[in-house]
């Protein structure tokens, strides 16, 4: 019971197979309440889902990219949170699966705003309720490297782990810890939003020492509890690898 007698803000659920669907399940398993968020035609999607956990959750609305939703976040969630979970990225079509050198502005500026400055936006918004030694946690994918069809989507990423590192300088006098899971190549509805992603897929588990499963969401669960939990009271800035070891080997 890692999460017992928390309360833990989960974004980024939209069915049963997002991480973040995985993650809010390991959550209460730990013992956490759970909030969930969710926005416009999405909403009734993250509905239904939130009722396919052991207790149904609150669903507060939330679009990142509003500014009257983050202003009336923290009152409208009340009370406390002593974690949040940043499971939010979205590129428009231009941006990705070979669009690097042709993508507008304008569409970057989408992707970058909802994939990287939302990790900010949401810790400004949710930090009046956050408690000392709270943490935050985000969802990232290993952005070191250029990758087959990810385009710039992999400089969103890049941005966020950055993100992610001022954040921690500026909330850590604050007792508030924020990391990132990097993890593996998984069947989600938005890995199935970019195309040729399957190029992912079919190299992953050769390559990782420790195999892949692209349907198994649950290791990338259990590092998020961990690090919402109070075992790792000394860390933040940091980027754990959730890939069977994928990063970390060469050709």
């Amino acid at each position: 019971m890692l999460l017992s007698d928390k309360r833990i803000l989960v974004t980024g659920v939209l069915n049963d197979a997002s991480i973040a669907f995985s993650v809010a399940r390991a959550a209460q398993e730990h013992g956490a309440e759970v909030v969930l968020t969710s926005f416009g035609r999405a909403m009734s999607l993250t509905q239904r889902a939130a009722r396919r956990l052991a207790d149904e959750p609150t669903v507060v609305e939330l679009d990142v990219t509003d500014e009257a939703h983050l202003a009336s976040l923290a009152e409208r969630i009340g009370g406390r949170l002593d974690g949040i979970v940043h499971a939010i990225a979205f590129a428009p079509e231009s941006c990705l699966g070979g669009g690097f050198l042709t993508a507008p502005w304008a569409d970057v500026a989408v992707a970058l705003q909802v994939s990287a400055f939302s990790l900010k936006s949401l810790a400004v918004a949710c930090r009046p309720l956050l408690t000392p030694g709270a943490g935050i946690v985000g969802l990232d994918f290993d952005n070191r490297q250029a990758w087959p069809v990810y385009d710039w989507m992999g400089v969103a990423k890049a941005a966020f782990e950055s993100t992610s590192r001022y954040l921690a300088r500026d909330l850590g006098p604050e007792g508030v810890r924020v990391n990132l899971v990097a993890a593996g190549p998984l069947r989600t509805i938005a890995a199935k939003s970019i195309p040729g992603f399957e190029q992912f897929e079919a190299v992953w588990g050769e390559r990782a020492p420790l195999g892949w499963n692209v349907k198994d969401p649950e290791p990338v669960a259990r590092a998020c509890v961990a690090l919402l939990s109070d075992l790792f009271p000394a860390t933040t800035g940091e980027v754990v690898h959730v890939d069977g070891g994928y990063h970390a080997m060469g050709a």
